[in-house]
């Protein structure tokens, strides 16, 4: 299925111009319930009945979750953990690890570079396999300054799985005999270790960015990866590196026979970008270590005080540099050659087309500006990223309502599922429709806990008063009023279903003040003004898949063996010198 029909799956996409192709696949979402039963077409029995069996922890977390924020939050914790959430993205650590190769780190960088890499792809995994909505908004706000996170999937953290993975490896490799850091230097950096990731752990249930089961599992999955990697990653390598290069081929064709099993997502979620990205980084890494061992530069050292700062400053700006012209060289040109290769490839028949992506038969172009993913920035987006640097409260934006199809499928679900509960429990009749209102208030299954239960209903009259303004009243709504106080857990769990605005800080906001937050007061609107709410995923070409594939496996290469075989061509660069006879 491509792109231009994944609104029929996904809750949004572009509109396509084939009247034909138009009437032979209608949208799916139209008037009525149909898209409740959306997972349920999307998704294989067995994978659904899966994914049913997970829901139920995702609503039940939902109130606690909106209830400790309400306790929490404060202007300045949602910036610190709007900003400490970046040092747990794929693009922190795209950046900051050539580095250690280029600094005498390869064997950590490398070791880091497999538990990120291996640790993104299984999230991502995971991600679509489950397809699991994040936590309900409202009740909780979402705090962040990335864009794209709240289109992925909840269920795991891949924050969390990177922040757990890179602090466990890193206390694994303090306490190994061979390191060479003082006690008290090993002592500071393994409570800097432990520091980052529970900060960053935290900081995605404080941020309404995940639930208890989401950072827990990403947790496990990190941790895990670490102790992999640390015990058995030594011995792989030195087999890889003994055993020629077909050895290094059989590496290779598995990580590919990985991407190619990627579970399908049941909506236009982009954690199959991400797993590509990184798995074309660890092919990269893969080939250049394994060549850069062969070498006549090998057994160069790295030493600080024989080069200096400032050349080692050089270094570090060259080798930054020359990765951003072959990904700024090698994209554009690989998205206008390749569809022509693809065409091709269709005609004879071997296309394995991958859902939410338009077959390159269905298009001509592709703008070469494109923005492909949201591992690495492009040279455009620096600016951007110094301004979100030096002034976080521009960069940062906070949410309330569906910003995702996954978000509006689970809030019409949750929806429906407190009317069934209404008319179940004898709210039927005009007001099944509100969860808060009727007599179906009073039944034991709208209660959120047994005090509820020794309450008498509230009074409809109560729950849509309107003030002169036109908006809700929350001061006459106890549900409301009780849940901005945050009193119970409870009195969240009945604004679950309700919103659809999404809201960020103007554009041309000027200084560091706060973002405004505005709700969404309309409880029940219709299932189209809930879709029409969305951010509009973006038309994805068949052939980004292996652009991505060639750039980050470039980016790889490049970092562990080109680059630092340029630094001992170039004057002033390399350390040749050093190296002892």
């Amino acid at each position: 299925m491509n792109a231009n029909h994944s609104h029929a799956n996904g809750g949004a996409g572009p509109t396509k111009t084939n009247k034909a192709v138009a009437e032979e696949k209608p949208p799916v979402i139209d008037a009525g319930l149909r898209s409740l039963d959306h997972y349920k077409r999307a998704l294989p029995k067995w994978r659904y009945d899966l994914r049913q069996r997970a829901l139920p922890l995702v609503r039940w977390e939902t109130p606690y979750l909106a209830w400790m924020q309400a306790k929490l939050r404060s202007p300045a914790l949602d910036s610190y953990f709007a900003i400490t959430a970046n040092l747990g993205t794929h693009t922190f650590f795209m950046i900051g690890l050539p580095i250690m190769f280029w600094c005498g780190n390869a064997s950590f960088g490398k070791g880091i570079v497999h538990i990120l890499a291996t640790g993104v792809f299984f999230t991502g995994f995971v991600k679509d396999f489950f397809s699991l909505p994040r936590p309900l908004s409202p009740p909780l706000h979402r705090i962040t300054m990335s864009g794209s996170a709240a289109l992925e999937y909840g269920f795991p953290s891949t924050h969390s799985a990177n922040a757990v993975s890179v602090a466990v490896y890193a206390i694994l490799c303090l306490h190994d005999p061979s390191n060479p850091f003082q006690p008290s230097t090993r002592t500071a950096l393994e409570a800097l270790a432990y520091f980052y990731a529970i900060s960053i752990v935290f900081g995605r249930l404080y941020c309404g960015m995940h639930g208890f089961v989401d950072v827990v599992i990403g947790s496990i999955m990190g941790a895990v990866l670490s102790l992999v990697e640390f015990y058995y990653g030594p011995a792989l390598d030195a087999y890889l590196l003994a055993n020629g290069w077909t050895s290094l081929c059989g590496m290779l064709l598995i990580i590919i026979i990985l991407i190619r099993v990627h579970p399908e997502p049941a909506d236009d979620c982009p954690c199959f970008d991400d797993s590509v990205a990184f798995a074309g980084v660890m092919m990269g890494l893969e080939i250049g270590t394994w060549r850069f061992a062969r070498s006549a530069f090998a057994d160069i050292p790295f030493d600080l005080a024989a080069l200096g700062w400032p050349a080692v400053a050089a270094r570090v700006l060259f080798g930054v540099l020359v990765i951003f012209a072959w990904r700024e060289v090698a994209k554009p040109s690989l998205l206008k050659g390749l569809p022509h290769l693809f065409r091709l490839i269709e005609d004879h028949g071997l296309s394995l087309p991958r859902r939410f992506f338009m077959p390159a038969s269905e298009y001509k172009n592709i703008p070469l500006r494109l923005r492909v993913d949201n591992v690495m920035p492009n040279v455009s987006d620096l600016p951007n990223l110094i301004t979100a640097v030096r002034h976080p409260g521009r960069g940062r934006s906070v949410s309330v309502g569906p910003q995702s199809a996954a978000d509006a499928y689970e809030t019409l679900a949750y929806r429906e599922r407190r009317r069934r509960e209404s008319v179940s429990a004898g709210g039927g009749g005009n007001n099944a429709g509100n969860p808060g209102t009727g007599a179906g208030a009073g039944g034991l299954r709208n209660r959120g806990s047994v005090q509820d239960m020794r309450q008498p209903p509230q009074s409809s009259s109560n729950d849509n008063s309107i003030n002169s303004n036109g908006n809700s009243d929350k001061n006459s709504d106890p549900a409301r009023s009780s849940a901005v106080s945050g009193s119970r857990p409870s009195d969240f769990e009945k604004m679950m279903g309700e919103g659809t605005v999404v809201v960020s800080p103007p554009e041309d906001a000027t200084g560091d003040e706060e973002p405004d937050v505005y709700i969404g007061q309309e409880d029940e609107l219709g299932e189209h003004e809930v879709f029409s709410k969305l951010v509009k995923p973006r038309v994805r070409y068949d052939v980004e898949v292996v652009t991505k594939l060639v750039v980050y496996a470039g980016i790889g290469w490049l970092a562990v063996e080109i680059i630092p075989v340029l630094y001992e061509v170039i004057p002033g660069l390399g350390a040749g010198h050093l190296r002892v006879a």
